[in-house]
């Protein structure tokens, strides 16, 4: 069963130029790329499409220039869309005031930068409260909160420290906890981790996938790193000239790209890093030595050196805990070696 749609847009656009809307209006609110270079316009975000289920990762990627962080800022409302729908909740937003916007953005939704734009002046418990002293939440409650969120993410004993005495992942630690201090519904990340040396960009990561593991937030993620992408994600948004192109599985993105362009951008991505159990295994139970289960949504890569050292098959189990296949290890080396069919 598909978990509901919290955050969705319809036909999408930010047009950069003299007067968008008269401009879309006039091209039927679909212009072609040779009017908008024609009237010297820019298409930010052209006709996007998006369905954000709650609890999912939902990443956008694509090259510099590409729109992604343009369209995170219209999801979340920091800039105005020119057209379109943007559906919160059940609520079309596109036309709320500012101060509509920020009242939601203050209680509902959570913020990532990959600039951590902590104050300087303020301790890391006061950054972690700041957002809820804007609500005008109590003192006494907005630093127990803070508090909450600050071991969340362990950080706790550095309470009393400031931005200039933490390291750049801690910094960017008391971002998340910052932002997670008003409980969000949806919560964005605008490459958070890019600014960090590769180690503390692998350790943030698994923070993060710890965090959501704990938290099930439904979460907007930005990246430019495939390898990052794939790690995270339910499901990738490829974007390309303000379009975007395709939006997939991890799995189903390089395994069956929508045209050359995504083929291209996935073409190095090692097929054991995306692909699963459910998409490998042999159907039914093994008939032969048992040397353990495996879930379908188990990756190759996170499990090979179990399968490979092992004498006998392993058996799949779905979500519901049902045996729906097998898989031993001659599948597995096929892969890695590239094999595999499905590779």
């Amino acid at each position: 069963m598909e978990r509901p749609v919290l955050l969705e847009c319809r036909n999408l656009w930010k047009v950069y130029g003299h007067r968008p809307d008269q401009f879309l209006k006039e091209h039927g609110g679909n212009p072609s790329g040779d009017a908008l270079r024609r009237a010297g316009m820019i298409g930010a975000v052209r006709d996007a499409n998006v369905k954000i289920r709650q609890g999912e990762i939902f990443v956008i990627m694509g090259l510099s220039g590409s729109g992604k962080s343009t369209l995170v800022r219209c999801l979340s409302r920091l800039i105005r869309p020119d057209a379109g729908e943007l559906i919160f909740d059940g609520q079309n937003i596109l036309p709320y005031t500012d101060k509509q916007m920020l009242d939601i953005r203050r209680r509902r939704m959570g913020m990532v930068f990959q600039h951590f734009a902590l104050l300087p002046h303020l301790t890391v418990l006061e950054n972690a409260a700041f957002p809820l002293e804007i609500q005008g939440v109590p003192r006494a409650k907005r630093e127990a909160q803070a508090r909450e969120v600050i071991e969340l993410v362990g950080l706790k004993g550095r309470e009393d420290y400031y931005p200039s005495q933490l390291s750049g992942g801690q910094q960017q630690r008391v971002g998340i906890a910052r932002s997670l201090a008003v409980e969000p519904d949806l919560w964005f990340l605008d490459e958070p981790f890019s600014a960090l040396d590769p180690l503390i960009r692998r350790e943030m990561q698994d923070e993060f996938m710890r965090l959501q593991a704990m938290l099930k937030k439904t979460i907007v993620f930005i990246t430019h790193d495939f390898d990052e992408a794939i790690r995270l994600a339910d499901r990738i948004a490829v974007m390309r000239d303000g379009r975007i192109v395709q939006v997939a599985t991890p799995q189903d993105l390089v395994l069956s790209p929508a045209d050359d362009y995504v083929a291209e951008f996935t073409r190095y991505v090692p097929k054991s890093k995306v692909l699963t159990m459910g998409a490998i295994m042999a159907p039914g139970a093994a008939a032969g030595d048992v040397a353990g289960e495996l879930i379908v949504t188990d990756r190759v890569e996170a499990v090979a050196d179990r399968i490979e050292r092992a004498d006998g098959m392993f058996n799949i189990r779905d979500e519901e805990g049902r045996i729906v296949g097998h898989v031993g290890r001659a599948v597995i080396i096929d892969i890695l070696v590239g094999r595999s069919s499905a590779a």
